[in-house]
């Protein structure tokens, strides 16, 4: 069992040698239980160090509650976001599959590995797009500079001024978050 040491004041120690009759002592011995009923009999709603103690209770309470939040929204985002890297180092293959689309049309011998170059290409699409990962920039669409990266102006007579006259290469979208711009060629009107 420990024992503390207790200084009394001049008061305190008056009023035990009132009461035994002995000779007043300047300290008496307490239990580690006694000291702390002491102190909660004697520590008042208003006194200061109390309200310290409480307020920073109450801070260190509410800044470990943040914590768990922040932490538990960055794992959220990681988690929504995990499959970003492999996604973005797919681009270039649907930006291939693309080109072959395009060349493949203009030629009348390749019909049939155009068919299987398309498929392949909805295929791939539909499986990113269980993802997240979303086309942008579409042609004939306003200019919008969040989705957009402008390559260049060129007149047109089709499409209206500040509308996207030609996609030079698509641009995705992971759920919310732009993966790579759409590089668009903006109609400057006639």
């Amino acid at each position: 069992m420990v024992k503390d040491t207790v200084e009394l004041s001049e008061e305190a120690a008056e009023k035990l040698k009132n009461q035994d009759d002995t000779p007043a002592q300047d300290t008496i011995d307490l239990t580690d239980e006694e000291l702390i009923a002491l102190c909660k009999t004697r520590v008042c709603p208003a006194c200061d160090e109390k309200t310290s103690a409480d307020e920073q209770r109450l801070r260190s309470l509410a800044e470990m509650d943040n914590f768990k939040k922040r932490v538990q929204r960055e794992k959220e985002e990681h988690a929504k976001y995990a499959s970003e890297s492999v996604l973005a180092s797919l681009l270039p293959t649907l930006d291939n599959l693309n080109l072959a689309i395009e060349y493949g049309r203009n030629l009348e011998g390749c019909k049939d590995m155009l068919i299987g170059v398309e498929m392949t290409q909805k295929l791939l699409l539909d499986a990113i797009a269980q993802h997240g990962l979303v086309q942008v920039g579409d042609k004939g669409e306003p200019f919008n500079p969040e989705v957009h990266e402008a390559l260049g102006q060129e007149p047109c007579d089709v499409t209206p001024e500040g509308h996207v006259k030609q996609v030079m290469q698509k641009g995705y979208r992971l759920k919310e978050r732009l993966l790579r711009p759409a590089k668009v060629m903006i109609s400057s009107g006639k």
